[in-house]
């Protein structure tokens, strides 16, 4: 999605591997712990005009999560199918399909 908004990305150092990354969500500040494979992330305010930040990796402050400004378009750069926790990334799921709602006019 950031490069799709003309963002940049760089090739991490560590590339985010295994079940065990921990992510924060700023809106709530809810810990995840999350399962990755990923070697890029997003460069800090590439995006700023398009899109904000909406989760950050706690290990090294990377970006994991996305929210297009105007658009019904959100994204995270992590497994969230993976369900570390019972319940960790749900809402992510609800919000996809309320989004998907609404677009149909329900």
């Amino acid at each position: 999605m950031a490069l799709a908004l003309g963002g940049k990305t760089f090739k991490l150092k560590f590339g985010h591997r295994g079940g065990n990354q921990p992510v924060m969500r700023h809106e709530s500040g809810q810990v995840e712990i999350t399962s990755q494979n990923h070697g890029f992330a997003v460069e800090a305010g590439s995006i700023d005009n398009e899109a904000i930040q909406t989760h950050v990796n706690l290990n090294d402050n990377t970006i994991e999560g996305l929210e297009h400004k105007r658009l019904p378009a959100f994204s995270v750069q992590y497994h969230p199918e993976a369900s570390p926790g019972p319940h960790d990334a749900r809402y992510l799921f609800e919000r996809f399909t309320a989004l998907m709602a609404k677009q149909r006019g329900e």
